[in-house]
């Protein structure tokens, strides 16, 4: 019973105890005596990634993902049709029941669960290499899954140990710096522990760890906490990844088309710093990159999530702008027809674009892997730090940004910017180079310029009908069960 009650509390509530065990054994950790064997423990971890990518359940599998970040200026979704949950999030207007928030916020406090029963145990097994990599990625799992929980909700509960309190039910949420507290300490315990090699595809390393510290105290120097001293630490640590890339295994892909090849030859490339990994033969595969949930109608598709019209017509001309937009559509009678003249008058992403052996085919799901943290963006977040704490941007700053840039087909940087010009430079590098990769929403919150980038839309794109809010609401199933909600 005080394992339903626990398993209740962290967003069970849609299902029975017993439809939870026949139908989910993989995403839920059987208790802490399991874990007192390396086997166990090596399952475990496999387990404590799962609830990050259950499909539509849970996690990043799905539209969701888009949805919950889609009050940016580079996504939208459909008009009209049966988007309502995703329209109000472009919209402002969420509900506390809204499905699309409730998978995110389960996704995130099942890992957390599963990773704390791991951090619990780790130890009691033994302090070889294997078993301090298990713990360093409970350690950087818990931290990821905070770090999203915070920006996207602000103040949340704390759950940080496996065992259950009666206090659990009536747990009050806590505070951003709180909860960032815990994160750095959770990704400075994982950097220490971790090797630097990739147990395998999907998982992480020590530079994982540091790449996600990077951007968290890139984020803690922007609003709500606005710690500017972090944007020194922010820089520190993204360097400290690049000066190690190749003992981490990480670079950038030489030629764009690869990383967006649309095939599975896109899974697991040198760029890829933390990536989610699916498979659609063994039953757990994504619906977020399927044709069907980014396609037009014209391509019957599902037009789940797409392109807005500003964005789109502000990015630089280029192969960067022609591999990640698709702006023409072909219909399944052979015809085609240009964005401007489809149903829903809205280019869409071709960078997430599944390439199948029948043209037209609309896939819904698929094994294309979601890349959560790439490479570029920690050469990004370097560039923006170094410049928004240091008197001007520096060579290494600008080789960094430069590197994104001459991959993309532009132009350097003009030389001699001031900090402040720079730093707006690499921020708007990070919105195309990053366009849809579920990066412009947070970085437009930090900086507060969610208002702005709203103002600029086309008359096609959604507009906000009330006041734009920073935070989603607490999902309705976790308030009516923990009154400290």
């Amino acid at each position: 019973m005080k394992k339903l009650i626990y398993s209740l509390l962290l967003g069970f509530a849609a299902v029975s105890c017993t439809k939870e065990l026949t139908e989910d054994p993989k995403g839920l950790l059987a208790s802490n005596t399991a874990l007192n064997t390396l086997p166990g423990l090596q399952t475990a971890i496999v387990g404590a990634y799962k609830p990050l990518k259950d499909g539509y359940n849970s996690g990043f599998g799905s539209a969701a993902l888009d949805a919950v970040v889609m009050g940016s200026d580079d996504l939208t979704t459909h008009p009209s049709s049966n988007k309502q949950e995703l329209r109000e999030m472009d919209q402002f207007a969420v509900n506390s029941t809204n499905s699309r928030i409730y998978v995110i916020w389960l996704g995130c406090y099942k890992a957390i669960q599963n990773a704390n029963a791991i951090i619990d145990n780790y130890e009691k097994v033994g302090n070889t290499a294997e078993i301090k990599q298990i713990g360093g990625e409970a350690y950087f799992i818990r931290a990821y899954s905070y770090f999203w929980l915070t920006r996207l909700w602000g103040n949340v509960p704390i759950i940080s140990s496996s065992t259950y309190t009666s206090s659990l039910l009536s747990v009050s949420k806590s505070d951003p710096a709180t909860i960032y507290k815990l994160i750095e300490s959770d990704l400075k315990n994982a950097e220490t522990l971790m090797g630097n090699t990739k147990p395998a595809a999907g998982r992480v390393n020590a530079g994982a760890a540091k790449a996600v510290l990077a951007e968290v105290y890139l984020t803690e120097a922007g609003w709500p906490l606005k710690d500017a001293s972090k944007y020194q630490l922010a820089a520190a640590k993204a360097k400290e990844v690049i000066d190690n890339s190749a003992k981490y295994g990480f670079d950038l892909v030489p030629n764009l088309a690869t990383l967006w090849s649309g095939t599975t030859t896109s899974n697991n490339t040198v760029e890829d710093v933390f990536t989610l990994q699916f498979c659609s033969s063994c039953g757990n595969p994504s619906t977020l990159n399927g044709k069907s949930s980014m396609a037009d109608p014209e391509e019957s598709g599902w037009a789940d999530y797409c392109a807005e019209v500003t964005f789109y017509n502000n990015f630089p001309d280029g192969i960067r702008k022609d591999l990640t937009f698709q702006s023409v559509f072909t219909k399944p009678n052979g015809t085609t027809v240009t964005w401007q003249n489809s149903t829903i008058r809205h280019p869409f992403f071709k960078k997430f674009r599944v390439n199948t052996p029948t043209p037209n085919f609309a896939t819904s799901s698929t094994d294309q892997s979601v890349k959560l943290l790439r490479y570029a963006q920690v050469l990004l977040t370097y560039a923006e730090a170094q410049a928004r704490s240091s008197a001007a941007p520096s060579t290494d700053a600008y080789a960094a940004v430069n590197r994104i840039r001459t991959r993309a087909g532009l132009p350097n940087l003009a030389a001699g910017l001031s900090s402040a010009a720079f730093a707006d430079a690499v921020v708007q590098e990070r919105a195309w180079e990053l366009a849809g990769e579920y990066t412009r929403w947070f970085d437009l919150q930090r900086l507060q310029k969610v208002e702005q980038a709203n103002a600029n839309k086309a008359p096609d794109d959604l507009k906000p009908v009330g006041p734009i809010k920073y935070w989603l609401p607490i999902p309705y199933k976790d308030v009516q069960i923990n009154t400290g909600l």
